[in-house]
């Protein structure tokens, strides 16, 4: 009897509330409708692509935006978002999705964009509010790659502290590539899901550093940062990597990928949670050395 009456208290016995995990969903107990009246569809010419909309549970925020596989999350305020994003070359495919308790409701539309060809672009956002992810790039300088010098291994060596280093405090990229801040409605500094964005429209060749700086605020502890990569879109030679990423610790700097452009419509990505090592003469030797150097704050990426 007494282990019967054990188990029967022990279902009654209230449970300690778990932190929620993901995106956070809406309060609602009715299935959401979802209308976007941007884009309309058809054809454009327009580098940038604006996504504009409502959502009837004003509690659903944020809403999920896919825009060909690469996944944004956008604020929603009484209901209603509105965001410019880059297009792709050809064929754009936006699905706008809203949960709440009774479901996941979803709204789709295709635009086509007579565009150039998008070479390099990072997409990183977060799945808490109250925290910042913040998105930082390292181009390629002419100073940061040299080659071994006599009585050392053989092999190009990577100088961390001559990259040009782009991020929220300074947007203005050397080589032309476009930094996008954190717009949410009428805010560009918004602790929250992000989307951090980072377009090169010419990428020159040479190794690309991407990296995120954890600052949580209020009572958040943890979250789960997502980057997508995606190298010349729209062409044969696509290539697309997706990084997921718990952070936890505040002030916290992680090397998220490495981009390495070639030329000629060919890259390599190196994931250094997800790929061996990478060998050959187009990568510098000394890749760990150069994340343990940002990791530890040896080069400047605060913020």
């Amino acid at each position: 009897m007494l282990p019967v009456l054990l188990a029967v208290l022990l279902s009654q016995a209230p449970t300690a509330p778990s932190r929620q995990q993901g995106v956070p969903i809406g309060q609602g107990k009715t299935l959401p409708t979802v209308r976007l009246t941007a884009p309309a569809g058809g054809w454009t010419v327009d580098r940038m692509l604006l996504v504009e909309g409502t959502v009837s549970d004003t509690t659903i925020d944020p809403v999920v935006l896919s825009i060909n596989g690469d996944r944004y999350l956008m604020r929603t305020f009484s209901g209603r978002f509105k965001r410019k994003f880059p297009a792709a070359s050809g064929k754009n495919v936006v699905t706008l999705m809203a949960t709440n308790q009774a479901g996941t409701a979803r709204a789709q539309a295709t635009s086509y964009a007579q565009i150039p060809p998008v070479p390099l672009k990072a997409i990183l956002t977060s799945d808490t509010q109250g925290v910042y992810t913040d998105l930082h790039i390292y181009e390629p300088t002419q100073d940061s790659v040299s080659t071994a010098k006599a009585g050392e291994a053989s092999g190009p060596v990577l100088d961390l502290k001559k990259m040009a280093h782009v991020y929220w405090a300074d947007t203005e990229s050397p080589s032309g590539g476009t930094f996008f801040l954190n717009d949410q409605g009428d805010s560009f500094d918004d602790p929250a899901y992000g989307p951090y964005l980072y377009v090169h429209r010419a990428p020159p060749k040479g190794l690309y550093l991407i990296a995120t700086n954890y600052w949580p605020s209020g009572d958040k502890a943890h979250t789960v940062a997502t980057l997508n990569v995606v190298l010349y879109e729209g062409t044969p030679q696509e290539l697309r990597r997706m990084v997921r990423i718990p952070l936890a610790t505040p002030g916290t700097t992680r090397v998220l990928a490495w981009v390495n452009v070639l030329g000629d419509g060919k890259a390599k990505v190196y994931v250094p949670s997800q790929d061996p090592a990478p060998k050959g003469a187009w990568w510098p030797r000394n890749l760990d050395e150069a994340v343990k150097t940002l990791t530890t704050g040896g080069v400047d990426s605060e913020g």
